[in-house]
């Protein structure tokens, strides 16, 4: 346990940080991108953040940074839990239901027999009322709550991580609306998501993890030839099964053979640049 004396004034007390000079709206902003950076850039984050526990610093030359306090309560994400949180409210706000059921589905928390078109309009009809406000206006805490409260309907079990998420992004918000009552928390939020995407799936993304795998694939991808030779040689040796099934079917020949010439561009991608150095 590290303790540090501090001297900064409650981020509630809006009227002695205004006199000391604080900027009150980029103070809102800058507690909804501190949260969001906290959630999809470290997967961590501050679980319990009221007002008592956040202060604002307004000593030279640190007027207006935020200081976070007690970090007795935090959270944890992995990787599937926020890719699950970005392309929810990404679809949502883009009014793509079927993302979102989508995006229930293959994370793999509802039952695989689910129907995307079912899951799909109940969605729709719990989210669409939403959008009769203005998008500023738009809570992400209660977006994430009725998301929730359709799961659950789909034998849904929520991840404690997340329960504790969607309370903390209302204290969040609750915080970002009282020091700023117009402050647009999609505007605010939207870059964090996007960037979040592009750094998991992106062209850089997949190239990154193509170039850690380079060692396994370096020792599997030359393999590749006597182990496609084996699994055609099994395919014939097979005993018929009823039904007859055709044999020496060509489209096995055919994809097998895809995939090692896949295997092996892709091991050239990684190994010519090598070379060249």
């Amino acid at each position: 346990m590290v303790m540090e004396r501090l001297y900064a004034t409650p981020v509630n007390q809006i009227d002695k940080l205004r006199a000391a000079g604080v900027d009150i709206k980029k103070l809102a902003r800058d507690g909804v991108e501190i949260f969001f950076t906290q959630v999809f850039r470290d997967g961590f984050f501050h679980a319990d953040m009221h007002p008592g526990n956040i202060a604002v610093r307004t000593d030279a030359p640190h007027v207006g940074q935020y200081v976070g306090m007690d970090f007795g309560i935090v959270g944890t994400l992995n990787d599937d839990d926020r890719r699950y949180l970005a392309e929810n409210f990404l679809a949502f706000f883009r009014r793509d239901y079927r993302r979102v059921a989508s995006a229930h589905i293959e994370s793999g928390w509802v039952p695989a027999g689910t129907r995307v078109d079912e899951l799909e309009s109940a969605v729709r009809s719990v989210c669409e009322p939403i959008f009769d406000r203005p998008l500023a206006d738009i809570s992400f805490g209660k977006v994430l709550m009725r998301l929730f409260s359709v799961s659950r309907r789909f034998n849904v079990e929520i991840q404690p991580q997340l329960v504790l998420l969607q309370k903390t992004l209302l204290n969040t918000e609750g915080l970002g609306r009282q020091l700023d009552p117009y402050l647009d928390l999609w505007a605010t939020a939207q870059p964090f998501l996007e960037k979040w995407m592009k750094d998991q799936i992106g062209p850089e993304a997949v190239m990154k993890r193509l170039t850690e795998q380079a060692p396994y694939l370096s020792q599997a991808v030359p393999q590749m030839p006597r182990l496609l030779h084996q699994a055609l040689e099994r395919y014939n040796s097979a005993p018929p099964v009823a039904p007859p099934q055709p044999r020496n079917s060509p489209w096995i020949t055919v994809w097998l053979a895809i995939i090692a010439f896949c295997m092996l561009a892709i091991l050239g991608t990684l190994w010519i640049p090598l070379l060249l150095d």
